[in-house]
């Protein structure tokens, strides 16, 4: 299972919180891809991986917030 959720750190810079269930292979996998994805790739048009951490059953991939949605919602027309 995976949830999205907006925060804001401490020094006022607003992210995206992916959280993944650490018992789900597809939800492994991801988190795996995308951790190791965001360190070789790097360009003004994708999201910056901002940090990750494991606790207890849950993974946490912290993302740059970005406030006019997301690219689905662009292609969709929305």
């Amino acid at each position: 299972m995976t949830m999205l959720t907006q925060g804001v750190l401490p020094d006022g810079q607003e992210i995206a919180v992916k959280k993944l269930h650490r018992g789900d292979r597809g939800s492994e996998l991801q988190f795996d891809n995308e951790v190791v994805l965001s360190t070789h790739l790097q360009h003004k048009n994708l999201v910056k991986l901002l940090g990750f951490c494991i606790e207890n059953d849950f993974q946490f991939l912290v993302y740059e917030y970005l406030p006019n949605g997301s690219l689905r919602d662009y292609l969709k027309g929305k």
